[in-house]
């Protein structure tokens, strides 16, 4: 607001460090005689939020549109389209940002870096939406219209970015997805061909999150990226995410929220549950100690579970409060590294909340399933360049010149 000039060169500085190219990143070149190519639609679309434009609908009045001049039909056609790889495009952007601040870093590294992993809702008003279905929001605890977005993240203490998604539904007991068969007959539908990335992700949308999970970090282990810890939440902490973890070859740890529930977990040779173990080391001669930087009572343990060796950390805050757990598979690491390295998981619910009220996320009102996947991506990507743009206006220089 203040001095939009600088905001719009440091994100513009931002772009021209990306190497992009029609061929790499949608598969084709666009035509000679095409008014706008697809890098220049895309472009253009980047910068909606710059120009305070909410969506394509409202371009025509825009300043933007007096340098180029198209209707909103380009911008829907573009964003429909089946033979798109977004998932491609939003990865081919956001790891040439990331390497780029991983290699410019001036300040000396003292955090791990982190992929973290969470789900948003996606709340719709209408039943029109393709795949459109009845969600559990665990915000509101009741149902509502629209989707659940699965984001993978990734952070090193300064900055985060989204680097993958998917956009998954609930089909519900009775396999309807909460809707009468009204509703559903109403739901925009369209054929979409056989092996195209749009048909893939209609696949994704009835897979479970542990298992796209897994997938999404399997992407990120395949282009070569170093990171420490995977963060999560308790709806993640299973057998099947340990085990993944444990027999990667990659020299990363597993760190997240369990249930106090009744997963159990073998100790000295006795199944005991979460609350079974805290019930045998709740005294300060058993093994209960206070941290006074954290101000929790905290408890570890060694623990077996799904077959692999792994360490429980249990912490409240006062003497009458419910006991909460962490689980790591990293059996070297204290409750107060654990503590801080769990809390930079709050970065993607703090991307989550900028991304809904300044960007737009989740707010798209288009029927066709392929444009809520593509503005999904674009979104992301609008994150990603305003985070690198802040981490060297903020962070690096600043810090550099102090250095």
């Amino acid at each position: 607001e203040n001095d939009a000039t600088s905001a719009m060169n440091a994100i513009m500085d931002m772009t021209n460090v990306l190497k992009l190219s029609e061929k790499r990143l949608f598969g084709s070149e666009s035509k000679c005689n095409c008014k706008l190519t697809q890098l220049q639609l895309l472009g253009l679309l980047l910068l909606f939020p710059c120009f305070m434009i909410r969506n394509a609908y409202n371009y025509g009045a825009s300043s933007l549109c007096g340098l180029f001049r198209c209707k909103s039909d380009t911008f829907y056609r573009f964003l429909s389209r089946d033979t798109y790889d977004w998932r491609k495009i939003l990865a081919t952007v956001s790891w040439q940002l990331w390497r780029k601040i991983q290699e410019k870093r001036t300040t000396e590294a003292t955090g791990p870096v982190c992929l973290m992993v969470d789900d948003t809702d996606y709340p719709k008003r209408g039943v029109q939406t393709e795949l459109i279905g009845k969600i559990f929001s665990h915000v509101t605890h009741s149902m509502m219209l629209g989707f659940k977005a699965l984001f993978l993240g990734i952070t090193d203490g300064k900055s985060q970015m989204l680097v993958d998604f998917a956009l998954v539904g609930e089909e519900g007991k009775k396999k309807n997805y909460g809707l009468k068969q009204k509703q559903l007959d109403a739901r925009f539908s369209k054929e979409h061909a056989e092996g195209s990335h749009t048909a893939k992700r209609i696949k994704e949308y009835d897979q479970s999150k542990i298992a796209l999970m897994i997938e999404m970090i399997k992407r990120v282990i395949k282009q070569k990226i170093h990171f420490d810890y995977i963060l999560a939440d308790s709806w993640f902490a299973c057998a099947e995410i340990i085990k993944f973890v444990t027999s990667r070859h990659v020299k990363c740890h597993y760190l997240g929220m369990i249930k106090m529930g009744r997963t159990k977990y073998t100790y000295n040779g006795k199944e005991l549950t979460a609350n079974q173990l805290v019930a045998l080391f709740d005294h300060p001669k058993k093994g209960r100690k206070y941290s006074r930087s954290l101000g929790c009572y905290y408890i570890t343990v060694d623990v077996t579970f799904a077959g692999r060796s792994v360490r429980l950390f249990f912490s409240k805050r006062g003497k009458w409060a419910k006991w909460n757990g962490l689980i790591t598979t990293n059996k070297q690491l204290n409750f107060i590294d654990a503590y801080r390295i769990y809390s930079m998981r709050w970065s993607l619910e703090v991307v989550f909340k900028e991304g809904k009220q300044n960007l737009g996320l989740g707010k798209y009102q288009m029927r066709n399933f392929s444009s809520q996947i593509a503005m999904t991506a674009i979104t992301a990507m609008q994150y990603n360049l305003l985070s690198t743009a802040r981490r060297f206006s903020d962070y690096e220089t600043i810090g550099g010149l102090f250095k």
